[in-house]
């Protein structure tokens, strides 16, 4: 017995159907996708890739975002630190970079502004950072907004070269911008950099 041919209304569901099968994959899609940090690629290129060359200086630093020096007092010299906040699309970010310096400017800086061992912290004046403008950076700290997911960051820069399990959480290491990734969980906690020099084998 041969089957009563479909009528044109049963056709009609089938690709209304079909339609809505492939509207809903194609939403699955994009609502899974992960979408990379814009602001912290333009910190890699402005930031992390002149530090991983040894080039970042405080004037480099303090174009992108506006802050304060801080005279740290300590027993092997005092250190000096420059701190900013950044704003990013998924919230603000906290930088500390640490400006390198001589062991006699460590205590010019002590004896200049009256200070010694063990003293609090002290913030400096705007014209000192005019000063030591063209001082060069040894570090720098990007603290992370809380619940930044870690495959955020990953789409942004890309996959570690080497993942260290810590105490607390894992690192990621990328070399090739002298990078530290410290994880909570699988959020991002800090950002640590260096020139990438430090990475290279003593021998």
């Amino acid at each position: 017995m041969n089957k009563a041919p479909l009528k044109a209304q049963h056709w009609l569901v089938f690709v209304v159907v079909a339609v809505l099968f492939f509207a809903w994959g194609a939403w699955l899609m994009r609502s899974t996708e992960v979408h990379p940090l814009a602001n912290l690629q333009q910190w890699r290129d402005v930031l992390l890739q002149p530090l991983a060359e040894d080039e970042l200086m405080l004037g480099d630093v303090q174009a992108v975002a506006p802050g304060e020096l801080w005279l740290e007092p300590r027993l092997d010299g005092a250190r000096l630190f420059y701190r900013a906040s950044l704003e990013g699309e998924e919230g603000g970010w906290l930088l500390e970079a640490e400006l390198r310096l001589s062991l006699e400017q460590r205590d010019s800086l002590m004896t200049a502004q009256g200070l010694k061992a063990g003293d609090s912290e002290l913030a400096l004046g705007q014209s000192l950072i005019d000063q030591v403008a063209g001082f060069s950076i040894a570090s720098l700290n990007l603290s992370a907004p809380q619940a930044l997911a870690s495959e955020r960051l990953a789409a942004s820069l890309g996959q570690p070269r080497l993942t260290l399990e810590l105490a607390e959480g894992q690192a990621w290491v990328y070399p090739q911008w002298g990078l530290t990734v410290h994880l909570r969980g699988d959020d991002v906690a800090l950002l640590y950099a260096v020139p990438k020099g430090a990475f290279a084998p003593h021998r």
